[in-house]
């Protein structure tokens, strides 16, 4: 990717699962995301706190190896209820919503 001032921008692909069907993670507790899902040292998150599991879920999508990681910490139907809230660069968020467009009607519905 070209960067306006001359050099190249990494950009990381965006890891989408399958099926959502897959996310299978939990919906309640304490989790740990090992380092390479968040080198944050915030990797603790209580998914009973609703900021925290929002963070978390942000967390996972946008640093997803593969889509074990996804499934491993995802449920699909917290994702859907939290998808319109979750902060996400513009081509992870593409990626996901044209996988899925149920995700894409879900943020077209939060912002009408």
């Amino acid at each position: 990717m070209s960067d306006p001032r001359g050099g190249t921008r990494y950009s990381k692909p965006a890891v989408v699962p399958d099926d959502l069907r897959l996310l299978t993670g939990p919906t309640a507790g304490v989790v740990h995301l090992p380092v390479h899902l968040d080198w944050s040292g915030r990797a603790v998150y209580d998914l009973d706190r609703p900021g925290r599991i929002v963070d978390l879920y942000r967390a996972v999508i946008n640093e997803a190896a593969s889509p074990a990681d996804l499934h491993i910490y995802l449920d699909a139907a917290t994702l859907k209820r939290l998808w319109s809230h979750i902060w996400l660069p513009v081509g992870i968020r593409r990626a996901w919503e044209s996988r899925f467009p149920e995700l894409a009607e879900l943020s077209r519905l939060a912002s009408v």
